[in-house]
């Protein structure tokens, strides 16, 4: 690849990442027996039929090589209600599943109670892309709850229910 004639600054990378409204979720697995996971606003949906979607993951992240080895992991789309797990799974605690009520899906991977939506989905692809890992996975069991999703903007959280349509 050529190298690209100019490079962004930095700050304004930042500040422009900050201007997308994105979702909120703690991506899980299993490591041994011991529930891992960790915060994660890189998810989307590829494909509805196979169900396809895709979690991107920093390498020095220290849940990155739990699920590098994995077959399977579990995105926990968070609800309004868990800020508390949002600000324990973005954080470097070493236990984050202590007090957490949680379940293992039909393949293993821990979902947390109280999210607006998750999904279990076994990893088929692992891309590298610069600092991260790409995890490209096939979605094998989904549940949606009653609960409004979070949202981040701009460094903040918001109640996604409570958007007001345009137009």
């Amino acid at each position: 690849m050529a190298p690209l004639a100019s490079k962004p600054d930095l700050d304004v990378m930042k500040q422009v990442n900050r201007q997308f409204v994105t979702g909120v979720t703690v991506v899980t697995a299993m490591d041994a027996g011991t529930p891992r996971g960790l915060a994660v606003n890189a998810f989307s949906s590829i494909s509805l039929d196979p169900a396809t979607v895709m979690v991107c993951v920093q390498r020095t992240s220290s849940t990155h090589d739990c699920l590098f080895r994995a077959d399977h992991l579990a995105i926990n789309i968070l609800s309004t209600d868990q800020l508390d797990v949002v600000r324990t799974f973005a954080s470097k605690a070493d236990d984050k599943f202590k007090d957490l009520d949680w379940e293992s899906g039909p393949f293993g991977s821990p979902l947390i109670a109280r999210s607006s939506a998750q999904m279990e989905a076994e990893i088929r692809e692992r891309l590298q892309a610069s600092t991260h890992t790409v995890f490209i996975c096939r979605v094998v069991h989904a549940a949606v709850a009653e609960h409004h999703p979070m949202v981040y903007s701009a460094g903040k959280f918001f109640d996604g229910g409570a958007l007001a349509p345009l137009g």
